[in-house]
């Protein structure tokens, strides 16, 4: 995958994915983009606990998926990292797409109806972390599982601003993890400075 199909990804998720959400709030609810967006939650404790539990997941996923069970188990978002050659700035771009646009779906949009611990289940398996043709790939969907529980939680305590700042740092935790073991020094990639 080309890095600009990657960046026309993000920018997908970005606009598109909020959309759906956005609309039946708006035309059904009858609520404002203010209100969708929960402007009155944002807040820095907010913000600052949402960074601290995605940054720690993060760190505690990394090290059980660095253990010798999991060494077993090919993790195909490990491989797919690796392969994109994603920068930093490119995981930066890539996290703050996912954590705004798939949490105002998933946490504004779905969640309110089904509750936390379905949208969770959802949320992990749309992701394809669990699958019934290669059961030893459920074993990560049920590792994430816990921090996708916990911030639809800190949704329902915090707003959707908690969320959005776990979902960003978890992911690039991550990203800056993996990108530093496979790609050595890169910390710029010129093209991506030409957005």
């Amino acid at each position: 995958m080309t890095k600009n199909k990657i960046r026309l990804l993000g920018l997908v998720t970005l606009f598109v994915f909020p959309l759906p959400s956005y609309l039946w709030w708006h035309f059904y609810e009858k609520q404002s983009l203010t209100d969708f967006l929960q402007v009155k939650h944002f807040s820095i404790s907010s913000i600052l606990s949402g960074t601290l539990v995605g940054i720690l997941f993060a760190f505690i996923i990394n090290n059980i998926t660095n253990s010798a069970f999991f060494q077993k188990i090919p993790l195909k978002v490990e491989k797919m990292i690796r392969d994109m050659h994603l920068s930093y700035l490119d995981a930066l771009f890539l996290s703050i797409c996912a954590g705004v646009g798939e949490e105002l779906l998933f946490r504004s949009g779905i969640q309110p109806y089904l509750g936390v611990i379905l949208t969770s289940i959802i949320f992990v398996a749309i992701h394809g972390y669990f699958s019934i043709k290669q059961p030893s790939v459920s074993f990560y969907g049920l590792l994430v599982l816990p921090f996708i529980i916990v911030i639809g939680y800190g949704f329902v305590f915090w707003g959707v601003w908690f969320s959005i700042f776990a979902h960003i740092f978890y992911d690039l935790t991550l990203f800056i993890i993996l990108i530093g073991k496979g790609s050595g020094n890169d910390l710029v990639d010129e093209d991506l400075l030409q957005l």
